[in-house]
């Protein structure tokens, strides 16, 4: 009976997810077939539809493949919003792609499918072709989990939650609070690990994550965690989290409070024990990003990990071999880009120190849409620089705090530039010389905008 349950299952997720393609994409017959020459790699671009206010990206997700070599040709149309393949998800879907290109893993975010998690063979257009079993990863971290690949050959996935209690002693409850009666908050955190090619739960492990004891008797407390990443040596998983602080004397949430030093859940790997907590004094803010991966392992054996929210501007920050934050190591985007407040919304790390970073800052304009505007930069991990890339075309509506994908190809990093709801293009960055190509032409709808390649 089990056995006959999955089947069922996954024969109704195919089902749906077919009857949701044909809804929103115009007939199979008039979509454009793609094709890919053997040097060249899947380049797939993802759509987010708008669902009620244009921008929000809640209407579902499209994804649509094609090759390099016409991702880089201004003459190619993109239209993923007509053409493209639904990407099962009641919001945005939180994509992985393989480090080829061939292969999207999928994890649903929220509704009846959250947390399900399908893979596809890409085999260019809108042509995505579920391979081995759907898991839900639901019972073991909730119906919208945070998820993503770790660098390890595409082996494995991890995702992760966090439920919070605030414990007070047996004189008082939440609700009749005086001045002693607040303990802790305790933060109970939950990782999964996934094996992304059989398909199946490696590992689940929930713990109690402490920070100090004078940072939980001033009400601090881990409110979210996300982007997992493996060190050089394979024995430890990072995990990045955010902070938020409850008034030890109402145990109601404070929002005026000073923003502690960046800090970075530290866990055995495979086991995912012995959770530890280790605190940057060059960062402060979160580390656990948005929709984008937030740290990268390097060729150099560190690991670098961007934090927002931080008062002094995003910085990039380093976690050495020894499993602990390099605190002499400082890296400023407000200083190196000559801007106030930055703030790194997604980046993607592409090798032999350079990467490209997607950033808000002080003064970034705020469209029709009520969004705010974001720009692109390369940045030198090695030398600590950046440089605002002024040839990919300014729009006070260029939203990418929703980014969550960026297409490496060797030493070129694949962007879509499109403002809410207008035409754009893909662009692609040399990560060594700096050269940016104008490619692909990107058909956008109403209210809708491009949320990156894989």
């Amino acid at each position: 009976m089990k056995n006959r349950f999955l089947n069922i299952r996954i024969l109704a997720l195919a089902v749906s997810s077919i009857l949701l393609t044909v809804s929103c994409t115009k007939d199979n017959a008039d979509a454009p077939t793609e094709t890919k020459e053997e040097n060249s790699r899947w380049i797939t671009v993802t759509g987010a539809r708008m669902g009620t206010n244009a921008g929000d990206g809640n209407g579902g997700t499209l994804i649509y493949a094609i090759s390099s070599d016409d991702a880089k040709n201004p003459e190619t149309v993109v239209d993923v919003f007509n053409y493209g393949f639904v990407a099962p998800s009641n919001r945005t879907a939180r994509l992985q792609s393989s480090e080829d290109g061939n292969t999207m893993f999928n994890i649903s975010y929220a509704g009846d499918t959250g947390g399900n998690y399908t893979k596809y063979t890409v085999n260019g257009g809108q042509e995505f072709t579920p391979t081995g079993s759907e898991v839900s990863i639901a019972p073991y971290v909730g119906t919208a989990p945070r998820w993503i690949k770790l660098f390890d050959g595409d082996q494995t996935g991890a995702a992760v939650y966090v439920s919070t209690e605030h414990e007070v002693d047996d004189n008082g409850t939440p609700d009749i609070v005086t001045d002693d009666t607040y303990i802790r908050t305790n933060a109970k955190v939950g990782v999964v690990t996934l094996d992304l090619v059989d398909s199946k739960i490696l590992n689940f492990k929930e713990l109690d994550v402490a920070l100090s004891a004078e940072e939980e008797a001033n009400g601090y407390y881990f409110s979210r965690v996300d982007m997992p990443v493996l060190n050089a040596a394979g024995n430890k998983l990072y995990i990045g989290g955010r902070l938020s602080k409850v008034n030890p004397a109402t145990v109601e949430s404070d929002s005026d409070y000073e923003i502690l030093g960046s800090k970075t859940i530290v866990l055995d790997y495979p086991t995912l024990f012995n959770p530890k907590v280790i605190t940057s004094t060059v960062g402060y803010g979160n580390t656990n990003g948005y929709r984008s991966i937030n740290a990268f392992l390097s060729e150099d054996g560190n690991v670098y990990q961007a934090n927002q929210g931080d008062p002094n501007g995003s910085h990039i920050l380093r976690i050495g071999a020894n499993n602990e934050y390099d605190n002499s190591y400082v890296f400023s985007l407000n200083n190196a880009l000559g801007v106030e407040e930055a703030y790194i919304v997604a980046w993607r790390y592409a090798g032999n120190g350079k990467a490209v970073v997607a950033y808000e800052h002080a003064g970034s304009a705020t469209g029709p849409a009520g969004k705010t505007q974001g720009f692109f930069a390369l940045i030198d991990l090695n030398a600590k620089t950046a440089t605002k890339l002024d040839a990919i075309p300014s729009s006070e509506d260029l939203y990418l705090y929703q980014y969550q994908g960026f297409a490496v190809n060797g030493t070129e990093v694949y962007l879509t530039v499109a403002p809410i709801g207008q035409d754009g293009n893909i662009y692609i960055v040399d990560t060594e010389t700096g050269d940016v190509t104008k490619g692909a032409q990107l058909i956008n709808v109403e209210g809708s905008h491009f949320i990156g390649t894989f």
